[in-house]
């Protein structure tokens, strides 16, 4: 396993992280689960991704139990707030950044969280009140660094401005093959500023693995057939865009990788990518996501596959 700084923190984060968005707490049980959170620390795997939201607090307190056991210098521990854990919980106020780290830290069974993020950003609070509610938990001890994800550019900017608050040194954007979006701003702003990302679905919920084949149905329980998953993925399950995922497949056996160590290996070309999240229901998944570490791939390889991808996505 590869390590890259961490924006302008003093963190080294592996180039693939564990995530536990729809996975850790809610959708996989316990004993997969733990078994592939030990299975990432092993493979050197240091950054476990989490938020408040993910099973209202299921995600937090499973990967509490579960590290509880491990040296806290073995993992880092990366956890989100902002959407609602009640009717009224929710948002980046003052009260809430109070709230929602102190219940994040009690349920996580550590004394500080390394990387604090806010989830989405919030337009009804100044953003004033929330960067130094999130600098006092940083100077409380709760907090070592910060981070958004989603963000626009021009919010990122006014943080940036807010006089004595603790900067942000992460970014956690939709990224892949198939969303390239944060190319436009957010990535040259974060290069300016010391802010690095860590990516979210850099596999496109699994498209990029070229699981899903243009003339079948998806397999059973995978995220195509959720319906908590279709405003993510939907777009990608079009004949076009399959069937130009399946043309990606002999670059990736060209470069001695699988197609979805092709697409981990496209994200961390980046040099702004500190870390790609990766879920896992099963170990197995974990060593092959974990391999696309380092790879070292054509550039004309990882060219053919954008021009490919390219021709077949939905504008817009």
């Amino acid at each position: 396993m590869r390590y890259r700084q961490l924006g302008s923190s003093d963190l080294h984060v592996s180039e693939i992280s564990l995530g536990s968005w729809l996975t850790y707490g809610v959708g996989v049980d316990a004993e997969n689960a733990a078994a592939c959170v030990h299975r990432a620390l092993d493979l050197g795997i240091n950054l476990i991704d989490t938020a408040n939201i993910y099973g209202r607090g299921a995600a937090e307190s499973f990967l509490g139990a579960v590290l509880s056991g491990i040296p806290r210098d073995r993992y880092l521990i990366a956890t989100k707030l902002f959407f609602p854990m009640t009717e009224t919980d929710r948002g980046l106020s003052r009260a809430q950044v109070e709230k929602q780290l102190d219940a994040s830290l009690k349920r996580l069974r550590v004394d500080v969280i390394d990387l604090y993020q806010c989830h989405r950003h919030d337009p009804g609070t100044p953003i004033e009140e929330t960067m130094m509610a999130l600098t006092h938990a940083v100077k409380a001890g709760k907090v070592r660094y910060l981070g958004f994800s989603e963000w626009p550019a021009e919010r990122v900017r006014e943080s940036l401005a807010v006089p004595g608050a603790e900067k942000f040194v992460s970014s956690q954007p939709q990224y892949s093959l198939l969303w390239r979006r944060p190319e436009e701003e957010i990535i040259p702003l974060s290069r300016d500023n010391g802010i690095s990302q860590i990516v979210w679905s850099p596999l496109a919920q699994g498209v990029l693995t070229g699981k899903y084949l243009p003339d079948a149905p998806p397999p059973a329980g995978t995220r195509a057939t959720s319906s908590e998953m279709s405003v993510f993925i939907d777009r990608l399950m079009q004949r076009p865009v399959l069937e130009a995922v399946q043309r990606l497949k002999p670059l990736a056996a060209e470069a001695g990788l699988s197609l979805g160590q092709f697409a981990l290996a496209w994200v961390l070309k980046e040099p702004n990518v500190a870390s790609a999240i990766v879920g896992a229901s099963r170990p197995a998944q974990v060593e092959e996501n974990a391999a696309a570490s380092g790879a070292q791939v054509d550039p004309a390889l990882f060219a053919e596959a954008e021009r490919i991808l390219a021709e077949a996505l939905p504008q817009g």
